[in-house]
């Protein structure tokens, strides 16, 4: 999201107050005018030399000044008026004759801070890293500012913070569309299959799935799932496997019969004697 230039400063008159919204039933909750949080009629904004030019409050002209918060990058600063209100966060320059709305989910970051002010002066101000993109992937159409409002002495940081903190929360971060679909396509559950039941190389009883993301057939042959209403289509009265086209299957030698104990203990599957090899039987 990217911030928004405005060259006229907001008027009250086009909030409403957050104590005259809590104080009754608003008529509707999708329109009106926006509620206003916070407002400061004067405070200073900075942000760091290097980052000017990325918001209109601050000009590509704009003259460094002395660092109010102690660090050794040069800094530019406005006197700016701060709206808090439930659609942007707001600010303007009347020197600098505009100014900026910023969408809420460009705050990816907002902490009071102390800064230390020429006067040498600790004071609580709020620092927020914003982030603003114009829609594309790469790291190159992002734009980072650091900002920082220090309110003037009368105000109350901490209440400029909570009133960000609320906004913030009516404009949680929009879904990702591509990750949604992405999910979507994990999730889906395909019921049906016209899979020819095409083995795997290098893997036993493993079927392909057919192109258009069916499922294998649960035995070679069946050319789908066997249920209650075609298992006679597969199955003899006996149980016998009959095949996809009502024709008998030919199993292997042995298939289906049940093999006596003795058989089992000392024969191997070819007939060979294992009771050499096999593990002595525990009664």
């Amino acid at each position: 999201m990217l911030a928004t230039t405005i060259r006229s400063p907001p008027s009250l008159h086009d909030f409403t107050t957050l104590a005259e919204y809590q104080s009754r039933t608003p008529e509707s909750f999708s329109h009106g005018k926006p509620v206003l949080h916070f407002h400061l009629p004067d405070a200073i904004a900075t942000v760091p030399k290097s980052q000017c030019d990325i918001l209109a409050v601050f000009p590509p002209d704009t003259p460094a000044a002395p660092s109010i918060n102690g660090e050794t990058e040069q800094v530019v600063k406005q006197h700016v008026q701060v709206f808090v209100h439930s659609e942007n966060f707001t600010i303007f320059s009347e020197a600098a004759g505009s100014g900026v709305s910023i969408p809420y989910p460009s705050i990816s970051i907002h902490a009071v801070k102390q800064v230390r002010t020429p006067g040498d002066t600790n004071t609580p101000a709020i620092w927020m890293q914003l982030e603003f993109s114009d829609g594309g992937a790469d790291d190159d159409d992002f734009s980072t500012v650091d900002l920082t409002i220090v309110p003037p002495a009368s105000a109350d940081a901490q209440s400029l913070y909570d009133a960000i903190s609320s906004c913030s929360n009516l404009h949680p971060d929009p879904t990702n569309d591509d990750d949604d679909e992405a999910a979507d396509e994990h999730d889906r559950i395909v019921s049906e299959s016209s899979a020819e039941g095409e083995t795997v190389e290098g893997f036993t009883g493993v079927l392909r799935g057919t192109t258009d993301g069916g499922l294998p057939p649960p035995m070679p042959g069946s050319g789908g799932w066997i249920t209650a209403e075609n298992v006679h289509e597969h199955f003899d009265e006996e149980g016998n496997w009959i095949g996809a086209n009502g024709e008998a299957g030919e199993l292997g030698e042995g298939a289906g019969r049940s093999r006596p104990r003795h058989e089992m203990d000392g024969a191997g599957v070819n007939g060979d004697d294992e009771s050499e090899v096999k593990r002595p039987r525990v009664e």
